[in-house]
């Protein structure tokens, strides 16, 4: 049965544009059946936690049918719930209820590639001439047998992987189980934009797009040329791995993704106020993309860029550098900011590891998140200060970690579960004996039940902050206009109709006194942090914020 929530008389078609979206890691936040993995019926128990916490949406990671060798990015069927997750009633179950308390519901399309175990996949290879034969990315070998062209996994190795029924290659941009889809063939864009209609019709709000600049790869099978050393970056792959050695041209961020993101935008225009995110995967041109992706108003709404998910350290010319490069690549464009997600180390860690105080600073990170121009995604936990878990080599479950152990060990650390109640057997997320993953002691210890209704807790920052944001329409949709981002202090002012916020943060570990900007501004209160005014100076205490209207 199919269950569509009612809509308002008017849906606001602008209700993603600084909205503040939670992220939701299915297999690790909540379990409802003791098998040690979370799950819908799960998620659906714990949406007043959300609610309450003041999001505005969730977006769910995927939970299609998948054999799990890359844990629901290897989609095996695009229109069922994986049984280890669930049914399609226990989907329509959790949308009926997050509607009821406000939220907005997004899932995960992974529409780049899909399992092996696809029927799709599994027709495709059966033979040369069957009717999916071109549906994904094939090539005959060289005349030595060796793999097409040089183009590189993001998991290790050659993006080329030889199946003997064939006799050819066929391409993935991941793991060897993960085959490209060919979305040069217009029956494949065809089959995946009524998949998007299934989840629309299903009430879904909107979707999170995997990779969205790998949909498309060069015709002619060119050679990536190499990357300068210079402009090597490991924020799309770790250091060790040689895909950062490549200037990644032809394998992904091809001119044809435009007009599919048309074809995409206009399957999601039939419906009333659905908005799509698409997730761009590039260190190399990545802001530059997202301009392309979002602007004109017809392809996506905003895009999920990799700046602030990259280790280099958040200091308040980054900050700066990130936002005025987004601005110039991308002017009529909206982004999506984030600090964590269930790809990168906790940024608490990331960024943390050498802070003394990182409750504090972990709360000032957030008010830096949540006041930058755009929309802002919040990765479960970390409005728990969660740091990023140290885990052994024998519970790892991520195949990106077990090969490149112990150089990068992968991302696990961050996937660890949910924890709800400091004093329960796995903190609440279980009654199994054994999750999944492993949960810290030092996680069980931050647990929901621990900082619930404590004003020091970082949890109730995070709930002070999100209401403070909200009474203020210039933190959540308005204009940023830098006044200072050298040394220690990042001071802007967000900018809507007659209201300007000013936002001062003092991102060191010792106190700051500064001048306000020239005109007359009024302290803002109930944020949580405690700056103080002197005269004409603010003074900031370590890991400080500061917030004044214009009077």
């Amino acid at each position: 049965m199919t269950i569509v929530s009612a809509s308002p008389a008017v849906p606001d078609k602008d209700w993603w544009r600084g909205a503040v979206i939670y992220q939701i890691y299915p297999r690790s936040f909540q379990d409802s059946n003791g098998d040690g993995i979370g799950d819908l019926k799960g998620i659906t128990a714990r949406l007043p936690h959300i609610s309450a916490l003041g999001a505005d949406a969730v977006w769910i990671s995927p939970f299609f049918p998948s054999p799990m060798k890359d844990f629901g990015y290897d989609v095996s069927n695009y229109t069922e719930v994986d049984p280890m997750f669930g049914t399609l009633s226990d989907f329509d179950a959790l949308i009926h209820e997050a509607h009821r308390l406000g939220l907005k519901v997004m899932i995960d399309l992974v529409m780049s590639h899909s399992s092996d175990q696809h029927a799709w996949f599994i027709e495709s290879r059966s033979s040369r001439v069957n009717p999916k034969a071109d549906w994904y990315v094939w090539s005959d070998a060289k005349p030595d047998g060796t793999p097409p062209n040089n183009w590189l996994s993001i998991f290790g190795g050659s993006a080329w992987h030889w199946d003997p029924t064939r006799m050819q290659y066929y391409m993935h941009n991941f793991l060897t189980s993960q085959p490209d889809l060919n979305l040069h063939n217009a029956e494949v864009q065809d089959a995946l934009l009524e998949m998007t209609r299934f989840w629309l019709k299903r009430g879904v709000d909107g979707f999170r797009l995997d990779t969205i600049n790998f949909y498309f790869h060069d015709r002619d099978l060119r050679d990536n040329p190499a990357l300068d050393p210079s402009r090597r970056n490991a924020s799309t792959a770790p250091a060790v791995n040689p895909y950062n050695f490549q200037e990644h041209v032809y394998d992904k961020n091809r001119p044809e993704n435009i007009d599919f993101l048309k074809r995409f935008r206009a399957v999601l225009d039939e419906f009333p106020s659905i908005a799509a995110v698409g997730e761009v995967g590039d260190s190399q041109r990545g802001l530059e993309i997202v301009g392309e992706y979002t602007s004109g108003g017809d392809k996506m709404h905003m895009c999920y860029a990799f700046e602030f998910l990259a280790p280099d350290a958040l200091t308040p010319s980054r900050v700066a550098e990130v936002q005025d490069g987004f601005s110039g690549a991308a002017p009529e464009g909206w982004a999506c900011w984030a600090f964590s997600n269930h790809d990168v180390v906790r940024h608490a860690s990331r960024w943390g590891s050498e802070v003394l105080d990182r409750e504090a600073y972990v709360k000032m990170l957030s008010a830096v998140l949540m006041t930058q121009r755009g929309s802002v995604c919040i990765y479960q936990g970390e409005e728990l200060g969660l740091t990023e878990a140290d885990i052994a080599y024998a519970d790892l479950q991520d195949p990106y970690g077990i090969q490149f152990w112990p150089e990068f060990k992968g991302r696990d650390g961050c996937r660890t579960p949910m924890v709800w109640d400091a004093q329960a057997l796995q903190a609440g997320f279980s009654t199994s004996e054994k999750t999944w993953l492993p949960i810290p002691v030092e996680h069980q210890l931050r647990a929901v039940s621990a900082q619930y209704g404590d004003p020091e807790s970082v949890l109730e920052q995070y709930r002070r902050f999100l209401a403070f944001r909200k009474q203020h329409p210039a933190l959540v949709k308005g204009e940023v206009r830098f006044l200072e981002s050298e040394g220690p202090l990042l001071q802007y002012e967000r900018i809507f109709g007659d209201e300007a916020v000013l936002c001062a943060f003092n991102m060191s570990a010792e106190p700051l006194s500064v001048e306000p900007p020239p005109g007359d501004w009024e302290m803002l209160d109930g944020h949580g942090f405690e700056s103080t005014v002197e005269g004409n100076q603010i003074n900031l205490p370590v890991w400080g914020a500061y917030f004044a209207r214009r009077a």
